[in-house]
């Protein structure tokens, strides 16, 4: 069996504000909505993202829940122009989330990064 991400989980220090920024904000559908879980589904193709406590999802994989700074994990967000780009990452900002890089024009398209109201990274990205 292959290797497959059908969901992506990550822990969050305020559950209210993290579901109100991605179900509210970013418009997301709420799959599963729980007392210290929500689920979203991000639609066909795309694996399921589902919002944790923090110390409950570190109790849960049985690590310390210390630590801070970057996490060494982005998650990117690829659309069809630079106009989606722009759109998105306004978007995000606009319901709480921090603006981290401008969207720019590269050689190969045009992207920006927001972070979500934990630091999460998000790259926007469109190969026109």
């Amino acid at each position: 069996m292959s290797l497959q991400v059908t969901a992506i989980m990550i822990g969050v220090k305020d559950l209210a504000r993290s579901k109100n920024f991605y179900g509210e904000g970013m418009g997301c559908t709420i799959d599963q909505d729980y007392p210290s879980f929500v689920s979203f589904n991000l639609g066909d193709g795309s694996s399921s993202l589902a919002l944790y406590e923090w110390e409950a999802a570190a109790q849960d994989a049985g690590v310390s829940s210390e630590g801070s700074g970057f996490r060494g994990v982005s998650f990117h967000f690829i659309v069809a122009s630079r106009e989606a780009v722009d759109e998105v990452m306004g978007k995000a900002v606009a319901a709480g989330g921090g603006g981290v890089k401008d969207a720019t024009a590269t050689r190969w398209g045009y992207f920006g990064y927001f972070s979500d109201p934990d630091g999460y990274l998000w790259k926007v990205a469109s190969a026109s």
